[in-house]
């Protein structure tokens, strides 16, 4: 997937991606409207609006861009209806051609961290059936347990030929509390970096490897 997701950005000659982060809030009054007035003013009203919202927006750009970020937050907090909405979006945004980066930023360890993976980038058994409960292509990691909470993510991608963004260098203000602090002279988020590094060794792609970093 890592080579679709360089096909894509050489094709469209846009290294970016759109993030689908629906709050309630921004989408347009009309079409919170619309979905209240369909389904009220419940958890699937507020799901059907970011839903419809998420639509217009892939609509607008799937020829423009290579790929799209939903925040999974953001639609874990309307319930079972908004991981509805979840999936939807990422379906059709495949549908448009688009690849997929789940932003979920799980962080576990062993059958648990396996369990996440399997979830968004893996295929599911249940009897003799096997599902793919979401269609992501990439998703995002926290590191912080090490390797024993990486390693089953990893384990999954090569099996599905996905692959995940490892947090290394945050934005956010405080994130240096932590990742600037200094082990024996060399801040913590280098450290964690060549560690991606090692890691992205064990899972290469033709070109690209399917571990990346969000720096």
């Amino acid at each position: 997937m890592i080579q679709k997701l360089i096909e894509n950005i050489k094709e469209k000659d846009a290294p970016i991606v759109v993030g689908l982060d629906p709050m309630l809030g921004y989408v347009p009054e009309y079409i919170v409207k619309d979905a209240y007035d369909a389904y009220g003013e419940t958890l699937e009203g507020a799901a059907e609006a970011i839903w419809q919202f998420n639509k217009g927006i892939i609509d607008a750009v799937y020829d423009l861009i290579p790929a799209v970020k939903p925040q999974v937050a953001m639609y874990e907090q309307f319930g079972i209806p908004g991981m509805a909405a979840f999936k939807r979006t990422c379906d059709y945004a495949k549908s448009k051609g688009l690849v997929i980066i789940g932003d979920i930023k799980r962080g576990d360890i062993g059958s648990t961290s396996e369990a996440y993976a399997v979830g968004h980038v893996g295929r599911v058994q249940v009897g003799a059936n096997s599902y793919t409960p979401f269609t992501e292509d990439f998703i995002t990691v926290n590191p912080y347990l090490g390797s024993d909470g990486v390693k089953p993510f990893i384990k999954v991608c090569k099996e599905e030929k996905k692959g995940m963004f490892i947090l290394v260098k945050t934005s956010n203000p405080s994130s240096g509390e932590f990742q600037d602090q200094l082990v024996d002279g060399t801040p913590l988020y280098e450290i964690v970096a060549k560690k991606v590094a090692e890691w992205g060794e064990e899972h290469m792609g033709d070109d690209y490897s399917y571990v990346g970093s969000v720096v």
